[in-house]
C-alpha cells in the first residue's frame, strides 16, 4: 500500500478537512481558503479532493468531499491523490475507524505483474478514537482477498489456493489438512470430485482449524472454483473474462478467518474450501448425470455451469455434521443476485432472525453493504427432479439466487444459525476506497457481528 497510518502527528503534518455535501460553510475555514473552494466549485462532492494553497506557493491543507451520506470511506481518495508527506484530519471525525480504514484501502494497488512499485509516501495520523490494530487487521484482510481474486488462474489454481490457506494457517498457528484427488471419493466427497476431476490440478477440500476445542464453533465455507468454463454447458467467451474471480467466496472466508484469528476471538474456527477448476475434458461431468452427495441426497445435473452449489453442498454437509453454533458460506454463486441487487450489494440468506438483524445493523454501521433475501420455501419445488431427489437448477429461470440458496439449505439441518452470502467479489467501478478489481464483501460486517457475539478476552 502506498499509504500508512501513524499514531503521532509530525511537526510538518498538514490538515485535511472532511466536508459533507453542503457542509463547506460550517467548517470555519479562513476567508482565503473558503474563497478558493467556492472558486473551484467545491461543495463536498463524494470523493473529490481539493488542495488548498497557502503562502509562497506552499500547501496549506486539503478538502475532501464525503458526499451527502458523509461516508468516511471516502478517505480512500487521500491515499490516491494527496501529495506525499504527513497529513492529519482536522476537526472531529464521526467514524474514525472507518476513516482510517478507508485511507488504507484506498492505497491498495495490485502490483504482482508490474514493474512499477509504490512506496509508502503518504502518512495520515490516526484519527482520535480509532483502534489502529483493528483497522490494520481489517485492511490486511481486505488486501488478502483482493490479491487472491486478482491473481489469474495460471497462478491461482487449486494448488496455489491451498498454499495461500496454509500460509495464513501458519501465521496464526492453525492446523490445515487437505483431501485431494481420488481420496475425495474414499472420504465421501463425491460432488467436489465430480466437478473438479476434469481440471489440470486435482480437486481438493482444504480444511483449516483454529482455537480451543471447547469454544463455540464457527465454521466458514467458501466456494473455491478457481476457474469456471461452465463445463460442458460452456460459457460464451465474454462470460469467462472474469472467471478467475469464481474463487471469491474462498478468498473472502479466508480473509474473514484471518481477522478472527488475529483478533483472537474466543471461538473454535473451522474453514472449509472446496478448491476445483470446472474444466472440459473427456472425464468432465455431464448434463443429466446423477450425483450422490456426501449427505446421500441424489442430484440430477440440469446444467454443469451451476457447479458452485455442488461443491459447496458436500462441504456444507461436512460442516453441518459438527453442529456449529454459526455456519456461514460465501460464494460467487449466481448472476441472478447481480441482476437483483447489482455488484455492490450482496444478498444474504439466514435461518435465524437475530443473526439476520445483527448482520443488517453491522452492514450499515461499518459501511459494508448487504441485503437480506427470503428463503421462500415454495420455490424449492422448482428444483424437483423426476429421476433424483433434486435438480441443481430450475427450468423457468426465476429467482435464481433464492433457489440456489434453497438448494444449499437442503444440506444444512443441524446447525443452529446458517447464513449464505451470494457475493460478486469484484468492484467494476472505481471508488475512493476500492479500485476496479477483486473485492472483499460482507466480511467486515460479519466480523462486526462475531466480535459482538464473541468478545475477545472472554
Amino acid at each position: 500500500m502506498p499509504a500508512e497510518i501513524t499514531k503521532q502527528k509530525s511537526s510538518d503534518s498538514k490538515p485535511v478537512w472532511f466536508v459533507a455535501k453542503g457542509g463547506l460553510e460550517a467548517l470555519g475555514l479562513d476567508p482565503a481558503a473558503l474563497a478558493w473552494a467556492r472558486a473551484n466549485g467545491f461543495e463536498g462532492q463524494a470523493g473529490r479532493l481539493l488542495i488548498v494553497p497557502g503562502e509562497n506557493g506552499q500547501i496549506a491543507g486539503a478538502l475532501l468531499g464525503t458526499g451527502k451520506d458523509d461516508n468516511p470511506l471516502a478517505a480512500g481518495k487521500l491515499a490516491q491523490a494527496l501529495p506525499k508527506g504527513a497529513w492529519h484530519l482536522a476537526g472531529p471525525v464521526s467514524a474514525p475507524d472507518l476513516a482510517a480504514l478507508g485511507f488504507l484501502l484506498g492505497g491498495y494497488k495490485f502490483t504482482r505483474y508490474t514493474k512499477k512499485k509504490d512506496d509508502a509516501d503518504v502518512a495520515l495520523t490516526l484519527p482520535e478514537g480509532a483502534d489502529k490494530a483493528d483497522v490494520k487487521r481489517q485492511a490486511r484482510a481486505v488486501t488478502l482477498a483482493r490479491d487472491l481474486i486478482n491473481t489469474p488462474t495460471n497462478d491461482m489454481g487449486p494448488e496455489a489456493l491451498e498454499a495461500a490457506v496454509r500460509k495464513v494457517g501458519d501465521e496464526h498457528k492453525a492446523s490445515v489438512t487437505v483431501i485431494k484427488g481420488d481420496a475425495l471419493l474414499k472420504k465421501n466427497f463425491p460432488m467436489i470430485h465430480a466437478v473438479g476431476r476434469a481440471g489440470g490440478e486435482e480437486p481438493r477440500l482444504i480444511d483449516l482449524e483454529w482455537g480451543k476445542k471447547d469454544a463455540p464453533k464457527v465454521t466458514l465455507v467458501g466456494k473455491g472454483v478457481c476457474f469456471d468454463t461452465g463445463g460442458l454447458d460452456i460459457k460464451p467467451a465474454s462470460s469467462m473474462l472474469l472467471m478467475k474471480k469464481d474463487m471469491g467466496g474462498a478468498a473472502n472466508v479466508l480473509a474473514l478467518a484471518s481477522i478472527i484469528m488475529d483478533a483472537k476471538l474466543p471461538v473454535r474456527l473451522r474453514v472449509l474450501i472446496p478448491a476445483v477448476e470446472n474444466s472440459i475434458s473427456a472425464n468432465a461431468f455431464r448434463p443429466s448425470d446423477i450425483l450422490t452427495s456426501r449427505k446421500g441426497i441424489t442430484v440430477e445435473i440440469g446444467n454443469t455451469d451451476a457447479e458452485g452449489r455442488l461443491v459447496l453442498a458436500d462441504a456444507l454437509a461436512l460442516a453441518d455434521e459438527e453442529e456449529p453454533e454459526i455456519l456461514i458460506d460465501m460464494a460467487t454463486l449466481t448472476g441472478a443476485a447481480r441482476v437483483a441487487l447489482g455488484p455492490d450489494v450482496p444478498p444474504f440468506y439466514a435461518t435465524d432472525e437475530s443473526f439476520a438483524a445483527d448482520v443488517a445493523k453491522a452492514s450499515e454501521a461499518v459501511a459494508d453493504p448487504v441485503w437480506r433475501m427470503p428463503l421462500w420455501q415454495p420455490y424449492e419445488a422448482r428444483l424437483s427432479s423426476r429421476v433424483a431427489d433434486i435438480n441443481n437448477v430450475t427450468t423457468d429461470g426465476f429467482a435464481g439466487s433464492v433457489t440456489a440458496a434453497l438448494f444449499l439449505k437442503r444440506f444444512v439441518e443441524k446447525t443452529r444459525i446458517w447464513g449464505h452470502f451470494d457475493i460478486y467479489g469484484w468492484n467494476p467501478v472505481e471508488k475512493p476506497h476500492s479500485p476496479v478489481g477483486g473485492e472483499a464483501q460482507a466480511i467486515r460486517a460479519l466480523y462486526h457481528v462475531l466480535k459482538a457475539r464473541f468478545p475477545a478476552g472472554k
